[in-house]
């Protein structure tokens, strides 16, 4: 349970640190960083905070969905946000393309190292995936449809509010499936053992 539960927290920090690479990289984000980018734009609070903010306002919609948080869903909630707050005020910002493209690959590789180890973890979805899972269960969607039409939602409106559409955007996109695939069979928690209860002797 003790690694488990630093496998949780070390993901959900490095998943923060991931993204907010790919932010100061200034080559695009993933769907919901943009969204997160263009609500600070508007309101003037750092993209980690909304980040945060916009991860409870996403669990409210799991009630009518009938969707149950666990450990891992709170946790996400408040450590990924902040971590991306954290990680913004000693990132550098470069100004040529080569170290532009080398901090993208980077959060792109680290967020799915990070996603290998929490979801590894097994304490629960974070609150976006949990709202897609959701969707799935409520409506009958498949999980495709239903990621596409929530991250197509969010990326359009990050985009109108002023968040970073680009190379990276597609990046993240190609490349974080197949990475967190590998990353889950390499970084994922081992099963917990069944004990076998054996019949008594009459």
């Amino acid at each position: 349970m003790t690694t488990r539960i630093l496998r949780l927290f070390t993901g959900l920090c490095l998943y923060g640190f991931g993204c907010a690479l790919t932010i100061a990289a200034g080559l695009g984000v993933d769907p919901w960083t943009v969204f997160a980018e263009g609500l600070s734009r508007v309101t003037g609070i750092g993209v980690g905070w909304i980040t945060n903010i916009v991860g409870l306002g996403v669990l409210l919609l799991w009630i009518p969905l009938r969707q149950r948080p666990g450990v891992g869903t709170v946790a996400n909630i408040l450590l990924v946000g902040t971590s991306i707050q954290v990680s913004l005020t000693f990132l550098p910002h470069p100004d040529t393309l080569l170290w532009q493209a080398l901090m993208l690959v980077g959060g792109v590789v680290t967020v799915a190292a990070a996603s290998g180890l929490y979801i590894g973890a097994r304490f629960g979805p974070g609150p976006r995936d949990g709202l897609m899972t959701g969707i799935h269960a409520r409506f009958g969607w498949p999980i495709w449809a239903s990621r596409l039409a929530v991250e197509g939602t969010v990326l359009v409106a990050g985009w109108l509010l002023g968040g970073t559409v680009g190379i990276g955007t597609v990046v993240f996109a190609l490349g974080i499936g197949p990475l967190v695939h590998v990353a889950l069979r390499l970084l994922a928690a081992p099963e917990p053992r069944r004990r076998l209860h054996r019949p008594a002797r009459v």
